[in-house]
């Protein structure tokens, strides 16, 4: 089966995707395009998977840069491949070649770019992430690579959608001590939860901090078991270990 790899029209023309689990060689429930190394899936097939997902962005292995992803505010400036991934959640460069990538499993990937200044930034953002900085953080590193914020645009990739995103008192009452506004990302749900917007707490986290577009592609990990992982979904079916998308961008 081949790759499949949705794309923005606001990140063209520079080479980028976001992986579905279509086209890998991994089995069982990893099965597909599993490119997590931390995951319990064989190390080798996850090689495999990575490879044919370098190749796809046409890079050697080597240079599809990944980090140690930890739900931190953490932006790495990469200059080429890293021996060892350092904690952080978010990447940016300015070298062509090198591809910058970041996986998830309900968690927003989100991918950057402004073609103008040759800059490309991509992050990690959970809710815990998102609401540490790691979006604003990543602005910041690329400006510092001398990107232009309002030049600047952004895509949100699959995620896990309001509809799947059911989340206790405790979750609503530290968003509101965060800020008061962000009740607007909570709808009631069933006696006692309510249902989490995270791409739309993403989404505006993003246009608050100033970039020149930004958009969710409406891709929910959770509703569609065929094309994504989903930690949620995992554990409510009570697997004991779930594969990690990846989405990656280049110069």
């Amino acid at each position: 089966m081949t790759l499949e790899i949705l794309t923005s029209e606001l990140l063209m023309p520079l080479r980028h995707g976001f992986f579905t689990r279509r086209g890998g060689a991994s089995s069982g429930i990893f099965r597909g395009l599993n490119c997590g190394q931390g995951s319990s899936d064989q190390s080798e097939i996850v090689a495999i998977n990575r490879a044919r997902v370098a190749e796809s962005v046409e890079v050697a292995p080597a240079q599809l840069i990944t980090v140690n992803q930890v739900h931190s505010a953490e932006v790495v400036t990469v200059e080429g491949p890293l021996e060892v991934p350092p904690k952080a959640d978010a990447l940016v460069t300015d070298r062509p070649g090198l591809a910058l990538a970041v996986l998830t499993a309900d968690c927003q990937p989100v991918l950057f770019a402004d073609a103008q200044a040759g800059v490309i930034g991509a992050a990690h953002a959970g809710w815990r992430g998102a609401m540490d900085g790691v979006l604003e953080a990543t602005l910041g590193a690329m400006e510092a690579l001398g990107a232009d914020r309002g030049n600047i645009r952004a895509a949100i990739g699959p995620s896990i959608s309001q509809a799947a995103y059911e989340v206790g008192q405790e979750f609503l009452e530290d968003f509101m001590a965060d800020d008061p506004a962000n009740s607007r990302f909570f709808a009631q749900g069933a006696v006692g939860k309510y249902q989490f917007d995270l791409p739309g707490f993403g989404l505006s986290r993003l246009r608050a901090a100033g970039v020149g577009e930004a958009e969710w592609i409406r891709q929910c990990t959770y509703s569609d078991p065929d094309r994504f992982f989903s930690y949620r979904r995992t554990t409510h079916a009570g697997e004991a270990d779930y594969g990690r998308l990846i989405s990656t961008i280049r110069l």
